[in-house]
């Protein structure tokens, strides 16, 4: 309820500002107007960043970093996550509605991190000084008035943690401004090919109240059309003659992939006096989406056959407190935030009864074999829809302090601490199911997950940076971590489950790798992996039946089971300032990833995976600065990765995988010859490929595999029977020189924007083009599938993302220096760009999922200052 009331109170926000051209005059009593801040000089050509946590000059900052200013940011209409994206050379991303959202740098992707029992992402996100990073991947926080988006490519470890493995994004919002008020409102309305209609509203206005104290306040809403259709289609079951078919005929509807965001932020800026200024800010956002995130080509362009209700509900708030000042001549730092967030979501899971009734075709199918009865004994349809409810919560803290940044010698250090939770429900539902075949206190309720994660860790660290020229200069930083994560609750079947009444077990017997059959009661202290226990069930988390992910004490009690560790990581920099507008440097420097717990019990603790990186970069200002030239080119060795994936009966699994070597080079250039023309273009070359056979299963990374045995039981009466079992055999998923998935070899990003002037008039034309070329969307060559023992090639059956090549255009004109108004075209040529693809389980690949991008898209935006 209060997060309802925080994101009603933005929506309220955003509304009003649609008056406060009207109020204007009454709110500045006589104050100057203040431009929005841009971050670039007036040439367009020098950014300010603060990647280095101090305000630098881009070309003087010895990092790879790409920045997207306010003015690019507007100019390209920029507003959530997908957009920048697809502008930064080095970043990729796999969005799966099952798995989550990832984001990756520079190749540094085995795939599937996003499960919600899978690892921490690699790639930290930032709002100004707050990390927003959660758990299940990175929040997609709308895009408006920012002053700047900040990439880091390689290791950001020293200072910014364990989630900055691989690289870092900050997305670095306009400060409340005490020099005047003013604001802005803009518009949009757009049609969309195949689809249906869209638009959004956002406004920002920022109100000083004293030369000391300002106010900024941003509100938005978005209307995304649809262009996805569900249609008519019917699924048959076997057993043959039963007349289990079923069909969508209530959930057909066109456009089907509607989504709404709402939100806002507000931040109090306060300088108590010359040297000390507290910042507090809010931001809350919610998004509502609904149909299939992405279309089956088996079924038609922009297409899907979908049986049962799908959506998903993300919404978050943030609080954060930044406070600033002086020590002497040194610079203190604290910033801190708590932030909450919560996801609802339905999800079709047809395609999994489909595949495993296949794969039971001998037994009677899926609905034969397990025994899908309603209350009277009736055999029912056993198509399954997850209802999830995820809450993460998120609180850090780091203070810091610098010295000046003339000094010859001169640091920064500090100490941080972050705490992490995912409250985890999964509840696996099938209609009309059997109470009694249900988990107990889940009528209906086939399968449930109800765990809870947390995820601490805390630093010291710091980098010192020392002059031995005015031009050659040594950095060397150092962060020394300890990461502490826990894992406990439940999952699998209820103690009745379907195979009792098939099978005529006795009462209260039980089946299954997971569920009650493995919970703690109070016979299994000091037993590994319990199996049938006796004894009483011990208490679980609330609105459990028991506990069978956690670990039992002598007294009874049961802790969460844990992953602990601590280690170093490094940096050394050497840059050398060859002319004022010139710059070379090299880097040595290391990132980390936690390990964590693995959900299946039979499975160990996965360990902290490692990225070194070995890094040339240049930095390059010419023709009297108007042209500016970065570039890097890098060798990084990614030591024993952390490998996510559906297993066996699609339960995830987490292992140490092999290393991997990441080559490649990424470069940007931005020209901006007059105050008419400005061009900025960049682009990739990434070779990502394993340096020894991943195998399946156990992590083994030796080449040959040998010892693996890939077994599947099932309980029989009078014990367990064994389905399939390859032992001693050489089972190798992914052979040694396999490409990493995700991310392509060659990524392109280039735009133009020209203006002129007719009085007081200024029209202009922009275009932007972006190219990707091919990538694999799953790294694994070869699996067995359950019960068949059927050797199969996921990354050919999941099938690989096309090249791709978008265009966008817009013709437009600012008059008066207060009023814009554009027509654009986004997606010329209505490209299919293959985002992503995803299937619904682990053995479902008779249907592979595209999440593409928007179809052409005819639109128009009006724009107007204050």
């Amino acid at each position: 309820m209060m997060m309802r009331r925080s994101l009603t109170a933005t929506l309220m926000t955003s509304s009003m500002l649609a008056a406060l051209p009207m109020i204007a005059p009454a709110l500045a009593h006589g104050q100057t107007r203040q431009p929005v801040s841009t971050g670039q000089d007036d040439n367009g050509i020098e950014v300010i960043v603060t990647a280095t946590k101090r305000a630098t000059k881009l070309q003087d900052t010895p990092i790879s970093i790409e920045v997207l200013s306010t003015k690019k940011l507007d100019d390209l209409n920029v507003a959530s996550f997908n957009d920048y994206v697809a502008l930064l050379p080095s970043v990729s991303f796999q969005n799966t509605p099952y798995q989550g959202s990832n984001v990756y740098f520079r190749g540094v992707a085995s795939g599937g991190d996003g499960n919600h029992s899978g690892p921490q992402p690699s790639v930290g996100i930032y709002l100004d000084e707050e990390p927003v990073t959660t758990i299940g991947g990175p929040l997609d926080v709308h895009i408006y008035d920012m002053a700047r988006i900040e990439s880091l490519a390689g290791p950001q470890g020293t200072l910014y943690g364990a989630s900055s493995e691989a690289g870092t994004i900050r997305l670095i919002t306009n400060k409340p401004d005490t020099g005047g008020y003013y604001g802005r409102i803009d518009l949009d309305g757009n049609t969309v090919d195949h689809g249906g209609m869209g638009g959004k509203l956002e406004g920002m206005i920022n109100i000083p109240f004293s030369d000391k104290v300002a106010l900024r306040v941003v509100g938005w809403e978005q209307h995304n059309a649809g262009f996805i259709d569900n249609i008519a289609g019917t699924r048959s079951f076997l057993p043959a003659g039963s007349g289990i078919t079923v069909d969508n005929a209530p959930y057909v509807k066109n456009n089907y992939n509607t989504s709404e965001i709402e939100g806002g932020r507000a931040a109090l800026k306060v300088d108590l006096d010359d040297n000390w200024t507290v910042m507090g800010s809010v931001i809350g956002q919610a998004t509502h989406s609904k149909g299939s995130a992405g279309y089956d080509p088996n079924v038609g362009d922009l297409k899907v056959q979908h049986f049962l209700p799908e959506y998903n509900h993300d919404r978050f708030i943030q609080a954060a407190l930044t406070v600033q000042g002086k020590i002497g001549n040194f610079d203190l730092t604290y910033a801190g935030a708590a932030m909450k967030r919560t996801i609802d979501s339905a999800a079709d899971y047809t395609d999994y009864a489909e595949a495993y009734d296949r794969m039971y075709e001998s037994v009677g199918g899926n609905a034969g074999y397990f025994y899908f009865w309603n209350a009277a004994g009736d055999t029912i349809a056993p198509l399954q829809e997850i209802i999830g409810h995820d809450v993460f919560t998120k609180t850090s803290h780091e203070l810091r302090l610098a010295s000046p940044s003339t000094d010859r010698l001169r640091f920064v250090a500090g100490v941080f601490y972050q705490r992490q939770t995912h409250d985890i429900l999964q509840n696996y539902e099938v209609a009309g199911l059997d109470p009694n075949l249900s988990v107990e206190g889940w009528p209906g309720t086939l399968w449930l997950t109800k765990q809870m994660r947390i995820d601490r860790d805390k630093a010291v660290f710091g980098e010192v940076s020392f002059d031995f020229t005015p031009t050659v200069t040594l950095t060397a930083g150092l962060r020394a971590f300890e990461y502490d994560n826990t894992l406990i609750g439940f999952f699998g079947f209820g103690s009745n489950d379907m195979f009792r009444a098939g099978h005529n077990f006795p009462p209260n017997a039980t089946y299954g790798s997971s569920g009650e059959r493995r919970c703690l009661t109070t016979d299994t202290y000091g037993v590994v992996n319990p199996k049938d226990p006796t004894g009483t069930l011990l208490p679980g988390l609330p609105g459990t039946p028991c506990t069978d992910l956690g670990v039992q004490n002598a007294d009874g009690s049961i802790s969460p089971k844990e992953a602990k560790d601590n280690g170093f990581t490094h940096k050394l920099n050497l840059s050398w300032k060859a002319t004022p507008d010139a710059m070379l440097y090299a880097t040595w420097s290391k990132g980390f990833r936690p390990g964590g717990i693995n959900r299946r019990s039979t499975i160990a603790p996965y360990a902290p995976d490692y990225l070194t990186n070995y890094e040339l970069g240049y930095k390059l200002t010419l023709l009297n600065k108007t042209l500016r030239i970065n570039g890097a080119v890098y060798d990084q060795k990614w030591d024993a990765f952390q490998f996510a994936f559906l297993g066996a009966n699609s339960f995830t699994e987490v292992h140490n995988g092999p290393s991997a070597d990441i080559k490649g080079l990424e470069s940007d250039l931005t020209w901006a010859p007059d105050h008419h023309l400005t061009i900025a273009a960049s682009g990739s070359y990434t070779d990502a490929s394993l340096t020894k056979n991943l195998c399946t299963f156990d992590g083994d990374s030796d080449p040959n595999c040998a010892g693996i045995v890939n077994t599947y039981e099932t309980q029989y009466p009078g014990g367990v029977a064994t389905l399939i079992t390859t032992p001693n055999q050489d089972f190798i998923a992914a052979p040694k020189g396999a490409r990493l998935p995700v991310t392509p070899k060659v990524k392109l990003s280039a735009s133009a924007r020209y203006s002129w002037e007719m009085g007081d008039i200024k029209p202009y034309w922009q275009v932007l083009a972006n190219y990707q070329s091919k990538a694999t969307s799953d790294l694994r060559t070869h699996i067995l599938e359950t019960f068949t023992g059927a050797d199969l090639n996921p990354a050919a059956l999941s099938g690989g993302m096309k090249a791709y090549t978008t265009i966008n255009f817009a013709f437009g004109a600012e008059w008066n220096d207060k009023w814009t108004a554009e027509v654009y075209i986004d997606n010329l040529t209505d490209e299919r760009a293959q985002l992503s693809r995803y299937q619904e389980c682990g053995m479902c690949f008779q249907r592979s999922y595209i999440v593409t991008n928007t179809p052409r898209t005819f639109g128009v935006r009006l724009g107007g200052k204050f």
